[in-house]
């Protein structure tokens, strides 16, 4: 397979990934501060720091109100971390690379990328808001599904999902540090540290799967440990770092990328999570994105770049011919 066609159907996942999460977790914060008290709100900044783009809002907005945000996040095109950025990325590359897709998943995201221009206004709208954001959940999950079930388990699909789950493990690991981090800090009995928590695992839509596996009430420590730990649920981070390592296997990742899978995938596992609250929390998820950050990297020198050598021949090809 052509380096390109790689790089394209692993930047597609990647775009639709974080388009879905986006969905959620923009959903779910509307739903938090409806269910907070009256004079008790998180806001709607901390979003922008879980996607990385807050430097970015201030350059366009003055005020991170819900407005403003939502906009930014959704349908800004001056952000290419937005809903409809991503969107419309994941669409060009697939264009480029439909040879090697089932027709039918192309119309799919033909389909996503025309509702959302079509329908932009509904994400800022509060009436119409949660049925913008179910659709296009419901289509990116249809779109995975589709892939899943008529394209080739070939070395292609294998690319596609590395890249679904690389950007499912940095959004969640990104959601649970800022969304630990904002969290209003009281008594464990106050009704709202419960709906805190409990919001932290709907925006991964983790809810009903946590109850099953933990069978506790929704707490701090059993969370951190579900999302971090558990080797079963598809959104925890072990789970994604663990597929990771196995996918490998389908195109034979350099041995750097597998021992930093397998640092990574330890480092979780050993980890004691009674421990990890407030900064301690917060600088072992820094940790983690480092090495995801390593991951990415590596992957795209083994398959997605040219050698320095190859590279430098090149430009003095070029060179030469130009001269």
């Amino acid at each position: 397979m052509l380096s390109r066609v790689a790089e394209n159907l692993y930047w597609s996942a990647r775009y639709l990934e974080r388009a879905d999460n986006l969905s959620r977790v923009v959903m779910i914060n509307n739903l938090l501060l409806m269910d907070l008290p009256k004079g008790v709100s998180t806001g709607w900044e901390p979003l922008l720091d879980i996607v990385g783009v807050k430097k970015g809002f201030y350059e366009h907005y003055k005020t991170p109100n819900e407005q403003n945000v939502i906009k930014y996040l959704i349908t800004d095109e001056r952000n290419t971390s937005s809903l409809a950025s991503s969107i419309a990325n994941a669409r060009n590359n697939l264009r480029s690379v439909r040879e090697v897709l089932p027709r039918h998943t192309w119309q799919l995201v033909n389909s996503l990328y025309l509702y959302i221009q079509e329908h932009q206004k509904d994400a800022l709208s509060k009436r119409a808001r949660f049925a913008f954001f179910e659709h296009v959940s419901d289509s990116i999950l249809t779109i995975f599904g589709a892939l899943d079930a008529t394209m080739s388990h070939n070395v292609g699909f294998t690319f596609l999902r590395f890249g679904m789950y690389v950007e499912r493990a940095d959004m969640t690991s990104r959601i649970l540090d800022v969304r630990s981090a904002t969290l209003i800090e009281e008594d464990d009995e106050k009704p709202f540290e419960n709906i805190q928590w409990v919001s932290v695992l709907r925006s991964m839509s983790a809810y009903q799967m946590y109850r099953q596996s933990m069978g506790v009430k929704v707490k701090r420590r059993h969370v951190v440990e579900f999302i971090l730990q558990d080797r079963y649920f598809p959104r925890s981070i072990a789970f994604c770092l663990s597929k990771l390592l196995m996918l490998g296997q389908d195109f034979t990742m350099s041995k750097d990328l597998e021992r930093r899978l397998l640092y990574s995938i330890d480092s979780i596992q050993a980890q004691d999570v009674d421990i990890l609250k407030g900064k301690a929390l917060h600088d072992f998820i820094d940790s983690l994105q480092v090495n995801l950050a390593e991951v990415h990297a590596l992957l795209c020198d083994q398959f997605f770049t040219l050698p320095r050598e190859t590279e430098t021949t090149l430009i003095q090809m070029s060179t030469s011919v130009a001269n």
